[in-house]
């Protein structure tokens, strides 16, 4: 970390300003907290905050795992994730509507909060457990990733490593720091590089639950926070892009990086973002690796792709075409005894071109095979409707003799007109047997309420499908 003033500011709440004695302050005392409660494992069910930073780090110095829950769990998320890990302890908001057995008031960072005592009893979990982050993967059920300090302390460095050159100074943290995504490449990197890490509560960013986003007020937030580099999820880059362009608006000249994960973002998307001067870089990563594994970064860039490696990952391509990481992999997940092999498989399916740059086509359990033989990675074809102007796509097929797709558009007055335009585009793009032959409108959103995509916007392929199966069989567009 860079020598800075006493008085600089490590952490921002839109309010006040943090500096680094501060922040040990608040740290020491509820890590005090904890030690006299003699809690083992700590929940936290809380809205980005300078507490929910003080709450990470007072976990880790008393030796206790942190367990750090999305707001937006459904209540038996949440509950199943308290169990499976063992938490003795759940620190939440009063705002936050939980069933609190024994609970004791507490003060954390200057913020009103609860702690409550939970009869759990202790899990196996893997030696050396840090953080557990829960993801909801492709069922309601979210599984536990285990993980050490040292991967997290790899990717943090290794993002800083890499950001380096940029300087940057003030970051804002957009995404819940539950999402590990936020917490490490973020948070932690951020305060490892001596940077101003903003924190404020998420509705004051245009965010609600776990995928309503305003992209107005994210671009009021930006314009007076005034940060250097964010991270956002593509359908949040993609509204923020589309409200620039409604409203003939350019991005602020002083924001320097917005790196996008969590989902394929697009050549096309990258580029209409740019032009708007968002300056959008796409990466990849995933939970098991401890967060983002490669990036693209200015004057190491590749529109389309994710990015070159980050130095504290390995990244390969098996023979089967799977993408294999190393270098900062999880401890175990919960409930599993398997021990973890030095090169995990993603389950993503890639390569690496001649000039490093990775190439995610897709998840490999997720390849249609029709009934021609062809193999077809669907998310390639919903890049392209995507690209086309579809807000969402999902697109199935396996078995049949052409593709079919739900479609959710752009905006909900779109007419069924200007979809049928898009996949008539996307199809132009295409090769014959990847073309989409049948398509419905989705019923709902696809968001994390509708139990039609995960927190981070992957499809919930299996639900949407159901929801939509009988007007897909008989739809003739």
């Amino acid at each position: 970390m860079n020598a800075t003033p006493s008085n600089h500011a490590v952490l921002d709440d839109g309010t006040h300003a943090w500096t680094a004695a501060a922040l040990e302050s608040a740290i020491a005392e509820f890590a005090g907290v904890l030690r006299a409660e003699g809690v083992r494992v700590l929940a936290t069910l809380l809205d980005n905050s300078v507490a929910w930073v003080a709450a990470d780090r007072a976990a880790e110095r008393v030796g206790a795992v942190h367990v750090p829950l999305p707001v937006f769990f459904a209540k038996e998320q949440i509950a199943h994730a308290l169990k499976a890990s063992g938490a003795d302890a759940l620190l939440l908001s009063g705002a936050m509507p939980w069933p609190l057995t024994r609970a004791q008031a507490c003060c954390v960072a200057g913020e009103s909060l609860a702690l409550a005592r939970l009869p759990n009893p202790p899990v196996p979990m893997p030696e050396g457990t840090t953080k557990i982050t829960f993801t909801s993967g492709t069922t309601g059920t979210p599984k536990g990733v285990c993980l050490r300090a040292s991967a997290i302390d790899g990717v943090s460095n290794g993002v800083v490593q890499a950001l380096a050159p940029l300087r940057i100074r003030r970051h804002l943290c957009v995404l819940p720091f539950a999402v590990l995504l936020e917490n490490i490449a973020g948070l932690n990197a951020s305060l490892l590089n001596g940077s101003t890490c903003i924190v404020v509560p998420l509705s004051q960013l245009g965010l609600a639950g776990s995928s309503g986003f305003d992209p107005a007020a994210f671009h009021s937030a930006v314009l007076r926070l005034r940060p250097d580099s964010v991270i956002l999820l593509p359908q949040m880059l993609r509204l923020w892009a589309g409200y620039l362009a409604a409203t003939q608006q350019r991005a602020p000249d002083g924001l320097t990086f917005v790196a996008v994960g969590g989902a394929p973002v697009g050549a096309g998307l990258l580029a209409a973002s740019r032009a708007l001067g968002i300056p959008a870089h796409e990466g990849y990563g995933l939970s098991e690796g401890a967060s983002v594994q490669t990036l693209n970064l200015p004057g190491a860039d590749l529109p389309g792709s994710a990015g070159r490696v980050l130095p504290h990952a390995r990244v390969r391509i098996s023979e089967a075409g799977e993408i294999e990481v190393s270098g900062s992999l999880l401890a175990g997940y919960l409930g599993e005894l398997q021990p973890v092999p030095e090169w995990f498989a993603t389950g993503d399916l890639g390569t690496i071109d001649a000039n490093g740059f990775l190439h995610v086509q897709g998840r490999r359990k997720n390849v249609l095979i029709t009934s021609f033989g062809r193999n077809v990675s669907p998310e390639w074809v919903e890049g392209a409707l995507q690209e086309a102007g579809v807000g969402a796509a999902v697109v199935f097929g396996d078995g049949e003799p052409t593709l079919s797709a739900v479609l959710w558009p752009m905006s909900a007055a779109l007419p069924d007109a200007a979809l049928q335009a898009a996949v008539d585009a996307a199809n132009n793009t295409l090769p014959d047997y990847a073309r989409v032959h049948t398509w419905v409108r989705a019923t709902q959103a696809f968001n994390a309420t509708s139990g039609m995509a995960t927190a981070n916007g992957r499809p919930q392929r299996t639900a949407i499908f159901q929801a939509h199966v009988e007007s897909l069989t008989t739809s003739a567009h």
